[in-house]
């Protein structure tokens, strides 16, 4: 299939732009991909270092030596990181992996190595409180964490384990790092469904209300969140596992396979299989080199055709900078105007990430796009058949992989081809005006909802919003503006605690939006959120002009975000400062004060917040 003209023209101007920070990034990969290995490069204190842990004859491998015998050739030697924790639900299964893969890895005369382990926080668990503002920049400490763990620099290949929210983000930038090993992320896959995303929420706008009280709403929590796997909403988490498909960083198909289905076990052998035969000279392929501009508009297509995550218009920003690629929100609304959407997966439908597997999954996805002409099939993947292989269903035969052709949508009121799609434009959309530039993630908002125009009313915090809804004060039509929330403010937490107020007076018939240049996550649901802003208010940006009262118009139709004053007016209004209380508030307790110069530092939400440019 020809490839789209939009493709096409988006990834030529990406490109471009990244030409000179991409020659040098390939430069440094192919540097470090002609050394020789550690094994033989560095000193022998280093290496007896190295390796004075592993089972003698793993080590003899290792080190091509037999006691003092050379031995030829030296084997692979594969290093893990591991975001392994069993606090995460998603992540409690990693920990047996380890012990999986250094088995299959011996089974083909090779090594391997937890190279070290990088911290996981679950959203899930800070939603609402301050350790949610160290959970964006905890992205670049996993980043940070992954290239400590790989800088002992004895490794061939490595295997990232890791599934959610900022950890695959993290794991991805510190791997590309080390861009000259080939390298497989190894996913644990989503829990069985429990309580519907639905009924969930029903729970949470009636305790929200004072209908239902704590037992009532725990009990429905619990249900929904009830073993191991990821969140089955296709949330941050899911929607990393879709976009590594589209990459071809997966062993085919990985992505949604509950963690104690049977072959859960055979897909992580195989995703040591796969990093060896990269590590084979006719095979070699780094991440580095696998990770280039079409990758990564591949990547931006899938987000868009599944209506994914509004984070990622942060995360793989920063992903693309560690590849040096440079990205921006352009980028993303212009494919967006010209990519469908072919699910509905809550929040953007009914349906969990079990049913979009069973429907046919990310494998289905990418065939319609690449049919489509709207994915770069000329692209490097961990396997060598391609982009293709990423198209169809692993399922065990005799205790062996095979992966099927999918086949028709089982369910199309969950996936559709990209001749009959849920909308011909992809699931999120670039807002921008006097406020500044935004996204909002306008698939999972009723169409009838999609442009709002009401008084705002500005809050400095959650709390104020919360406090001012159990007063009654916002039984009207009413855009709330909350600000403060920026990466140089308190870290941009996510602000998912406000969508069950804001849900009950949408409930009402009020007309209701937010505004905010924090974040909303992957689960943004029915109420207009313009998220995002930037810059942002502790920057000086628009949002901290607002003042309660000012007419806003949101409209997701033309892509515009407004405070509707003259231009003398709205030029001539002071910019606000962030209240005292609330700065000397901001960045202490809860370890915060350890996270001051990422505060400082930290780039836009359009240039991914960055913290280590």
């Amino acid at each position: 299939m020809k490839l789209h003209p939009l493709l096409a023209e988006v990834t030529a101007r990406i490109t471009e732009r990244s030409r000179a920070t991409r020659r040098a990034y390939v430069q440094q990969l192919q540097a470090a991909a002609q050394r020789a290995p550690g094994a033989q490069r560095l000193g022998c204190a280093n290496v007896a270092h190295a390796f004075a842990a592993m089972h003698e004859a793993d080590k003899g491998r290792a080190t091509a030596l037999d006691k003092i015998k050379v031995v030829a050739p030296r084997a692979p030697n594969i290093g893990i990181v591991n975001a392994y924790n069993d606090l995460l639900s998603a992540h409690a299964p990693l920990q047996h992996y380890p012990d999986l893969i250094k088995d299959e890895a011996r089974q083909w005369g090779a090594t391997a190595q937890v190279a070290g382990g990088v911290p996981a926080m679950c959203d899930g668990v800070t939603q609402g409180t301050e350790g949610m503002e160290l959970s964006l920049f905890s992205r670049d400490v996993i980043a940070m964490a992954t290239a400590v763990s790989l800088s002992h620099d004895v490794f061939d290949a490595a295997l990232m384990l890791g599934v959610c929210d900022k950890i695959v983000p993290g794991l991805l930038i510190g791997a590309l790092q080390f861009g000259h090993l080939p390298t497989v992320f190894v996913p644990a896959g989503p829990m069985t469904s429990g309580l519907s995303n639905n009924e969930k929420s029903k729970v949470r706008e009636q305790a929200a209300q004072g209908l239902v009280g704590r037992p009532e709403l725990l009990q429905a929590e619990s249900a929904a969140y009830h073993g191991e796997g990821t969140c089955t909403f296709y949330g941050t988490a899911n929607s990393n596992q879709m976009l590594l498909e589209a990459m071809g960083l997966h062993v085919p198909g990985t992505a949604f396979i509950n963690p104690c289905e049977g072959m859960r076990q055979e897909l992580t052998r195989e995703a040591v299989r796969t990093a060896l035969q990269l590590v084979k000279d006719k095979n070699f392929t780094p991440i580095g080199l696998l990770v280039d501009e079409r990758c990564i508009v591949n990547a931006m297509v899938a987000l868009l055709a599944t209506g994914g995550s509004t984070n990622h218009l942060i995360h793989w920003v920063a992903v693309a900078r560690a590849a040096g690629i440079v990205i921006d929100w352009d980028d993303f609304s212009a494919l967006s105007d010209g990519v469908p959407l072919l699910t509905r997966v809550y929040p953007n439908g009914s349906a969990d990430v079990n049913q979009f597997q069973a429907a046919g999954g990310p494998g289905y996805v990418i065939r319609e796009l690449l049919d489509a002409g709207l994915m770069h099939e000329d692209v490097l993947t961990v396997r060598p058949g391609g982009l293709r292989e990423f198209t169809r269903m692993p399922s065990a035969v005799d205790g062996q992989l095979v992966w099927n052709d999918i086949g028709a949508s089982r369910d199309d009121s969950v996936v559709r081809p990209a001749s009959q799609p849920f909308s011909g434009t992809g699931g999120l959309k670039l807002l921008q005006g006097n406020l500044g530039r935004s996204v909002i993630k306008i698939s999972a908002v009723p169409e009838a909802l999609h442009t709002i125009e009401a008084p705002a009313r500005v809050f400095s915090s959650q709390e104020e919003l919360h406090a001012a809804f159990q007063a009654g004060e916002l039984d009207r039509d009413v855009v709330c503006v909350v600000r403060w929330q920026g990466p140089q403010a308190n870290g941009m937490p996510e602000l998912h605690k406000l969508t069950p107020p804001l849900a009950v007076l949408q409930g009402k018939g009020f007309k209701v939006a937010l505004v905010t240049d924090g974040r909303m996550s992957g689960a943004s649901g029915k109420v207009p959120a313009a998220i995002h802003v930037s810059p942002e208010a502790a920057a000086g940006g628009p949002l901290a002009k607002v003042q309660d009262g000012d007419r806003v118009r949101l409209d997701g139709v033309a892509g515009t975000l407004q405070v509707l004053l003259s231009e003398a007016e709205w030029a001539a209004r002071p910019v606000a400062a962030m209240p005292d209380a609330l700065r000397a508030a901001n960045g202490v307790g809860m370890g915060r004060e350890l996270f001051t110069n990422m505060r400082r530092n930290a780039l836009k939400a359009e240039e991914g917040a960055c913290t280590w440019l």
